[in-house]
């Protein structure tokens, strides 16, 4: 019995050594039920049982999952199945082959759902399909296993370990070494703390919890030999090994390369980005990089070699020095070929050459953006286009305009109440002399300083040439006080604070008085009150830079001050509506500072564009000539597609993508892409050294989401945004944090596609970063291809998820530098028209907009200036024809908010805005009257015109319904007449004299 055992063990020993390099390739089947790995098994005579061994060398809890065997042949399922011995290194299987041949055994199966938001992979837990006699007879039960005779069966062999895509595979740099192979390497390397494994860019480093069988084989190397070319940043890695002790405090230095023949490359040309940077603020910074023990850590590094590099052999070295342990030096070779590389080797995503993007400060100035002006500043005065702001001795304004109106009833005031209950009284401050600190054509710097009784206050202020102004206050004891309140007061004139949108209200008329409390869970900490020619937006900051996705606010400490914080916007008095931001009782010691940040925005923040009317959209990828027979000029290509697959990362099609927009603009139509930040596909080819940076750029969370992030990043991500193609293939993205270096390679992104694909602009569908991207992203766009255009996206974040926020408040900071407009999803059409005024048209704030949300209401849409895109079933062209054949483009837009209107209608529920040309009018009237008892019945009205103001003779004068298909039938009108309007709908009218 002892020398049957005996032979067992020699005989899975021999077994397993010969299995140990089981060649690894690609295979093709479905996916769901089967997974995405198999080992393919050959059997060379029919048995009742046999036995296999797998070394799969997996990652993942193999015991957990099941096993699916199929009969190649056949394509059935085989039921007769045990499981020996599961591990992570290997596996041993028993099963019936009735017949010689192919089998296939899947041992990561799963099952999947697909839903954009909420993709989850399932993997299958054993099953014991097994028939209980077939266990019996070859003793597999639980205790015959234990005996392990199942080693005697005949044994099958393993042809392959297959995965099912190439883009699926585990090796090289995903094979486990086994920990007899890890302890054989430490064996060979006693005493020593930390080992060094150099690796070319061609095997990203992708484990942190075990060591690649490749490593472990080839040894530690204290050497790395590379290829290089002239002009190309050249990306290499070196993989770190925390083998017995932890490691500190790591930094990398560098020795200068040389040449036989004298060349040099200096030590600064060198940089790893995994010890620091430089930020999207253009901020240098170092990062602490800590390796647990039994951790790897790849170290990314990339060296500049210039174009004028001769060719041969580059020599150097860099030490890598932990805090706490001895440095390692690591020879460098690289040798350089005889041809240059264009643009430092970007084009080749594989080259990993871009990784230098992630350091780039494109954009980062303070240079004027059409279509702004320079500032200009007279005194206390700074103006841009169209606005004035001029602050007090405290630094904060005490005069807004714009358009030439007065916003402000009295200067903006930081009120400090010092003291408790009826004893409380407010700081007077004094001593305040503003200077100027900074002045460039795009952006002033101011500061001042004042003091009243214990407390002090410094104010920092930066106006930009969009109206933007960012305001730093800080608050300082100089003993210790009893504070009741520290409050922002922004007093606005009455007429100039009509309207009101912000703080958890939808955008509409301004209440008579609103209250509001601070709430981690809705991005409501901003708020926009104003009227159509001049408001004032405002929103309630954190002093550290953040933004997140759905804008989700931080709670800052000064503001919310635990939750005693909150703003009121209130009446007082018949002219005054004041905005106010407090904080609440509070105790500051001695030396204590509090910092109040705040934006403040005045708007509108440009003139309507008049393009507006000569772009018309197609929100579809599809041939241009399909557009220009639709009589649209611009294409919005989405991702999801052949041209631009994969989420926020559009470079894999980039050819493709290119030869497409070159036919459109032969046919004069111009291609803008979806391309932001946010989430980012699993495709991105420099995931893994991206990955090596920590949460820097991902977002730590709980996985989960498709298989390919499950069974490669394994943990510590979160899933995001997933496409299904139709050929099965999942573009898998993950969430990205709000601020990172990713957004400095965004924007070198963008600047290579807007020059090599030569696309005509972005459409954003939300927006992923806070409004200093943003300014960069419009200078990249307009130096790059000066014309480019942005359109901004966003469904009804008031509604989804009960934000309670609307859009257009959440990201107004970023609409001076936005085109267009594009609310869609969950509005509802059917309100009131201030809600269509404040919260979708974008007028009061200088831009156009169009309709989404069941294709719009055409008819009050045009009110705005609003039609629908060629998208989901609408068909504006009809609508476009009519413009073009009144000429709207030279028409001045004149709507119902505006007192100069010269075209109203005698029925209150029936408005009309007037597009103004010498010759004729174009007027748009539209029914919100509420239904009857009766339901649906038209309402009568006559128009109400100045024909003074159109330079038409009343006389004269006829109204014109032109035929719109699907909007309107031809009509005709006397000025008198009574003019039937539909619910929900109206006419589009033209005003003329009649010349016969």
């Amino acid at each position: 019995m002892l020398l049957a055992a005996v032979l067992i063990v020699l005989l899975c020993a021999a077994v397993c050594g010969a299995q140990e390099d089981i060649p690894r390739g690609v295979g093709s089947w479905p996916a769901d039920g089967l997974g995405n790995h198999r080992a393919v098994v050959r059997v060379e005579e029919p048995s009742d049982a046999v036995w296999v061994h797998i070394t799969w060398r997996r990652r993942d809890d193999a015991q957990d999952n099941n096993i699916v065997i199929i009969y190649a042949a056949t394509g059935e399922q085989v039921t007769n199945v045990v499981r020996a011995e599961i591990s992570r290194e290997a596996g041993d299987v028993v099963f019936q082959a009735g017949a010689a041949g192919e089998y296939q055994v899947y041992y990561m199966p799963y099952t999947a759902s697909t839903q954009p938001w909420g993709y989850a992979t399932r993997y299958s837990s054993p099953e014991d399909t097994a028939d209980p006699a077939w266990v019996d007879r070859h003793g597999l039960t639980p205790a015959g296993l234990a005996q392990g005779e199942w080693r005697t069966l005949p044994r099958a062999t393993v042809v392959e370990i297959q995965a099912r895509t190439d883009f699926d595979r585990f090796d090289p740099m995903e094979v486990p070494a086994s920990a007899a192979e890890m302890q054989d390497m430490l064996a060979r390397h006693p005493g020593v703390p930390y080992l060094l494994f150099p690796e070319d860019r061609e095997h990203a480093i992708r484990m942190t919890a075990d060591l690649p069988l490749r490593w472990v084989r080839n040894g530690p190397s204290s050497r790395f030999d590379g290829a290089a070319q002239r002009g190309e940043f050249y990306v290499f890695q070196i993989g770190l090994y925390a083998a017995r002790e932890r490691i500190e405090g790591l930094k990398v230095t560098f020795d200068d390369l040389t040449s036989d023949s004298g060349e040099r490359i200096p030590a600064a040309a060198f940089h790893c980005f995994n010890l620091g940077g430089t930020d999207w603020l253009g901020r240098s910074f170092e990062k602490d990089v800590t390796v647990p023990q039994g951790a790897a850590q790849a170290l990314w590094f990339g060296v500049q070699l210039p174009e004028g590099t001769q060719p041969g052999e580059l020599r150097g070295a860099l030490n890598v020095r932990p805090l706490n342990l001895p440095e390692t030096r690591v020879d460098l070779s690289i040798t350089v070929g005889a041809d240059a590389i264009a643009d430092h080797g970007d084009n080749d995503l594989w080259r990993q050459a871009r990784l230098r993007w992630l350091d780039s400060t494109i954009g980062l100035d303070d240079e004027v953006v059409a279509p702004y002006t320079a500032l200009h500043v007279a005194g206390r005065t700074v103006s841009c286009l169209g606005r004035e702001v001029r602050f007090a001795d405290t630094g904060l304004p005490e005069s807004i305009t714009s358009s030439g109106r007065e916003i402000l009833a009295k200067p903006i005031a930081m009120v400090a109440e010092v003291g408790e209950g009826r004893e409380s009284n407010e700081t007077e401050w004094g001593g305040g002399r503003p200077r100027i600190l900074k002045q460039a054509p795009g952006a002033v710097t101011w500061q001042s300083g004042n003091a009243g009784g214990p407390l002090e206050m410094r104010c920092w202020a930066k106006m930009e040439c969009d109206g933007y102004v960012n305001f730093r206050v800080t608050i300082a004891a100089r003993q210790r006080v009893e504070v009741k309140d520290i409050r922002l007061e922004i007093p606005m004139r009455r007429e100039a604070a009509t309207y009101m949108m912000g703080l958890g209200r939808t955008g509409g008329y301004r209440p008579e008085e609103w209250q509001w409390a601070w709430d981690a869970r809705r991005a409501n900490n901003s708020v926009w009150v104003g009227d159509v020619a001049a408001g004032l937006y405002c929103k309630l900051k954190d002093p550290a830079d953040s933004w997140s996705l759905g804008g989700l606010p931080d709670l800052p400490a000064a503001w919310h001050n635990g939750g005693r914080g909150g703003c009121i916007v209130s009446e007082e008095g018949n002219d005054i509506v004041t905005v106010g931001a407090y904080s609440g009782q509070r105790a500051l010691q001695a030396g204590e500072e509090l910092e109040f940040c705040f934006g403040l925005l005045v708007t509108p923040v440009k003139s309507l564009d008049p393009a507006h009317w000569n772009q018309r959209y197609y929100h579809a990828a599809v041939p241009a000539q399909t557009a220009v027979d639709a009589g649209a000029n611009i294409i919005n290509v989405h991702h999801g597609n052949d041209l631009n697959p994969n989420i926020n990362y559009p470079f894999l099609a980039a050819n493709e993508l290119a030869a497409y927009v070159n036919d459109a603009h032969a046919k004069n139509v111009a291609v803008k892409i979806y391309y932001t930040v946010r989430e980012l596909s699993n495709y991105v080819a420099e995931i893994w050294a991206l990955r090596s940076l920590g949460h820097e750029v991902f977002t730590d969370g709980t996985g989960g989401g498709h298989s390919w992030l499950c069974e490669h990043l394994v943990d510590h991500y979160a899933p995001a945004w997933h496409h299904t193609f139709e050929d099965g293939r999942v573009d898998a993205a993950m969430a990205t944090t709000g601020l990172s270096r990713w957004h400095n390679y965004y924007l070198e992104g963008l600047a290579w596609l807007l020059g090599h694909v030569e696309i005509d602009g972005l459409y954003l569908d939300g927006i992923g970063y806070n409004r200093e991207i943003m300014k960069r992203v419009r200078k990249v766009m307009d130096r790059m291809r000066p014309g480019s255009l942005m359109d901004f996206h966003s469904g009804n974040d008031f509604t989804f998820n009960d934000r309670r926020v609307s859009p257009a408040c959440l990201y107004m900071e970023h609409f001076p530098y936005v085109n267009s407009l594009w609310f869609g999803e969950g509005y509802d059409y059917n309100e009131s028209p201030d809600y269509w005024l404040v919260e979708i048209s974008g007028i009061p704030f200088g831009l156009f907009g169009e309709m989404l949300q069941d294709n719009g209401n055409p008819w009050r849409g045009m009110v705005y200036g609003m039609t629908a895109r060629y998208y989901s079933g609408a068909d504006p062209k009809h609508i476009w024809r009519l413009w073009d054949e009144f000429g709207i483009q030279d028409a001045r837009m004149i709507g119902y908010w505006d007192p100069a209107c010269p075209v109203r209608t005698d029925h209150q529920n029936v408005l009309a805005t007037a597009y103004v040309k010498p010759d004729k009018t174009l007027v748009s009237i539209a029914s919100w009257a509420r239904e009857s008892l009766w339901g649906k019945q038209p309402v009568r009205c006559r128009l109400r015109v100045d024909w003074a103001a159109l330079g038409l003779d009343p006389e004269k004068a006829t109204i014109v319904a032109p035929a719109i298909p699907g909007f309107q039938d031809a009509a005709e009108f006397r000025p008198p007449d009574e003019i039937p309007v539909e619910s929900g709908k109206g006419w589009l009218l033209v005003l003329s004299e009649d010349r016969t």
